[in-house]
């Protein structure tokens, strides 16, 4: 990203100026998570996208509160992997499909500067896409008192049996973001793979 305009900016981050921090290149490493029950366990991928964290210019801060919230959240997690944007992300996102994980979730590049290409990029790679997501996350930082959080372009979708979501750039938005997945995620791992909705007994 060039970086977020205060659209990137969660619930947690009101009143917070300027981009989100990000580290020089790919930190991976596996995070402790707890195993989900999906096909192997949720194996998730966190990406944080930055032009200047890319190139050294500061370091990552969303990318690492990311990790910790997917592993919270049962994933066993690699990354941050730190991209620029534009077609680095899509190269990023096909490798992740390629790799065996069920979740990507992706941090910056979601606003209206130039230099925002998330999710164009994202897009690229998506079989169906999941509005219902993306719409629940803005929604959810309107309501957190983000009135710029409907500006965020970002989308969500199933790339074959992979979830990856768009988050903003910031801790707050990746914060605000994961508040509204990490309930669902399961769910939509299990239903990306075959699974049936639950029944009541």
């Amino acid at each position: 990203m060039t970086g977020e305009p205060p659209a990137g900016q969660g619930a947690a981050e009101r009143g917070a100026g300027g981009p989100e921090a990000a580290a020089h290149g790919a930190a991976s490493h596996g995070g402790a998570g707890h195993g989900g029950d999906g096909p192997t366990g949720i194996r998730a991928l966190a990406v944080t996208v930055s032009n200047r964290a890319a190139a050294g210019v500061y370091a990552d801060r969303s990318g690492p509160v990311l990790v910790r919230l997917l592993a919270e959240a049962g994933c066993m997690v690699d990354g941050p992997l730190v991209v620029p944007d534009g077609s680095p992300v899509e190269m990023a996102l096909r490798d992740a499909i390629g790799g065996g994980y069920h979740v990507v979730v992706t941090t910056g590049g979601t606003g209206l500067t130039p230099g925002d290409l998330t999710p164009e990029m994202t897009r690229r790679v998506l079989d169906r896409e999941i509005p219902g997501i993306a719409e629940a996350i803005r929604a959810a930082g309107v309501a957190g008192g983000v009135p710029a959080a409907m500006l965020s372009r970002g989308v969500a979708g199933l790339a074959g049996g992979v979830l990856i979501v768009n988050l903003a750039g910031s801790t707050g938005g990746v914060r605000d973001g994961m508040a509204v997945l990490a309930p669902v995620l399961r769910h939509a791992v299990d239903q990306a793979h075959g699974g049936d909705h639950p029944r009541p007994a």
